[in-house]
């Protein structure tokens, strides 16, 4: 009989294939799957084992899961570095674009792993949930979670190891295998147009489970879970991807327009990013004070004050040139400070370093390392919203108002752009770039863009950081990952990418 693994604090399902042994945490126990499955509330459980895993620590104290990924990416871009060598770059990152080519590399696995481990989950308890016991409601919740989550996972997968999505094409170029059920097995890889009909299918059918469904638990789970205000917002990512402008706008208006949500103030954009009660988030990662991972979690990477001897040797540093273009009024210019001192920029123990234009935007929420992890925010929805509009004909007015909102909200002094044409795009894709630094966009929106990697137009970037990297052009092979040697040597349908 098949059997599901069991781990110390989740539970723990693996499509076989896309995955080895290997893969697999070392079990505790075992249960039969009919027994996991038997109620609602059994099948719960498994939800809550792939929320975990988005905060787990997999290889490295650099991959705490979902927001490894995050930092790992912005740190391929331009506007996150450091003024040395360390992690997510050369040696223990992608930042320096050698080693995600190489299929026996960690990070290369690292979000293989993760992404196809949730949607072994989501697959399971798709295929088992209408035979449990409890109500329809509360089934459709489940359905609804797990449906967005695969199509989460899928959104992941298909843009790190496939080529961009391109309006119009017939995209027949090879994205990932897409196994739905779980007795799917060494799958070919599927076209990047099939994974992008599929995601679309799951979002679409999570919206309609999430129709009918029972609310989440009160407290900090109604935002740690996917919920329907999510899928939604997830749908308007997936549309900007695919320059299909019209939908994302669309979508992001609906979830603006679903209310429950509201720009933070600039106080508590001061706060630190590490608290899931902030009513702009929509969904991230409660990390309870008790589960914290010293050195294996987010804040252990990106946090100016987390008490590791990464955080004290190694500030994170914005692209001077970006901060540049901040206004003096706008709150996110207090995020980083160009010419940190005692006065400016006191930290908590004299073991502590300073660098230029180092960043105080994340801070911990409890020591060491405690603090939430930020998924989706409120305001990528007025950002969707505004690029999408401002890139289809006739719709400038919305797309000024749709920033507008946003960009007065952090600088009060922020007046109607005057903006026109290319202009007012750069002008919004400047925003994403300032308000979502480190929260894991730019190598995605570079990407989706057909946009080359530039850094020998930031100022203050240290080539040797980055082993001497610092321009990729667009359409490179570079932008995609190979895929782990693992899944080569497990699956012999699947092929490696040139």
């Amino acid at each position: 009989m098949k059997k599901i693994i069991i781990a110390v604090t989740f539970l723990s399902l693996f499509t076989t294939s896309c995955k080895k042994e290997y893969f697999d945490v070392g079990p505790t126990g075992s249960a039969d799957e009919s027994a996991i499955f038997t109620t609602t509330g059994n099948a719960s459980n498994v939800i809550n084992g792939i929320y975990r895993y988005l905060y787990s620590r997999y290889s490295a104290q650099n991959q705490p899961g979902q927001g490894g990924i995050m930092l790992m990416f912005d740190f391929m871009g331009e506007d996150v570095h450091q003024a040395v060598a360390s992690w997510y770059t050369p040696g223990n990152g992608t930042g320096g674009w050698v080693n995600h080519r190489n299929d026996a590399y960690l990070y290369v696995e690292y979000p293989f792993r993760l992404y196809y481990r949730c949607i072994g989950n989501a697959n399971a308890l798709l295929a088992n949930i209408d035979n449990a016991t409890g109500t329809e409601a509360d089934k459709n919740r489940l359905k609804g979670e797990a449906l967005t989550m695969r199509a989460w996972a899928y959104f992941y997968l298909v843009q790190i190891y496939g080529k961009r999505y391109a309006a119009g094409a017939n995209n027949t170029q090879l994205g990932v295998s897409m196994p739905l059920k779980p007795t799917d097995s060494k799958l070919p890889r599927s076209t990047v147009e099939e994974n992008y009909t599929q995601i679309i299918k799951d979002l679409n059918d999570a919206v309609t489970a999430f129709a009918s469904a029972s609310a989440p638990a009160s407290g900090p789970q109604q935002k740690s879970h996917l919920s329907r205000k999510a899928a939604l917002a997830i749908r308007a990512r997936v549309a900007l991807v695919m320059q299909d402008y019209v939908n994302a706008a669309a979508f992001a208006k609906q979830v603006i327009d679903l209310g429950g949500h509201s720009l933070m103030t600039n106080a508590a954009y001061q706060a630190g990013f590490n608290d899931l009660s902030n009513p702009e988030w929509l969904w991230g990662a409660y990390i309870q004070d008790d589960q914290g991972d010293t050195f294996g979690s987010y804040m252990a990477q990106i946090s100016w004050d987390g008490n590791t001897t990464y955080i004290r040797g190694v500030p994170k540093r914005i692209n001077s040139a970006l901060y540049d273009r901040i206004t003096s009024t706008d709150v996110r210019k207090k995020m980083w400070e160009p010419s940190p001192n005692a006065t400016n920029f006191p930290l908590p123990l004299s073991s502590y370093s300073r660098s230029p234009y180092m960043s105080r935007k994340f801070k911990t929420r409890n020591a060491p390392t405690i603090g939430d992890v930020p998924y989706i925010r409120l305001a990528e929805m007025y950002l969707i919203m505004a690029e999408a509009y401002a890139r289809t004909p006739g719709k400038e007015t919305e797309a000024k108002q749709a920033l507008y909102t946003l960009a007065v909200n952090r600088d009060p002094s922020y007046t109607l752009s005057t903006n026109t044409g290319q202009a007012l795009i750069d002008e919004i894709l400047t925003q994403r770039r300032v308000e979502f630094w480190a929260e894991g966009h730019r190598w995605f929106d570079l990407k989706r863009l057909n946009l080359p990697l530039d850094r020998t137009v930031v100022p203050n970037y240290v080539p040797a950081s980055a082993g001497g990297l610092m321009q990729v052009p667009a359409g490179s092979n570079l932008w995609e990952f190979v895929i782990p040697i693992s899944e080569l040597q497990a699956n012999p349908n699947s092929v490696q990418n040139l």
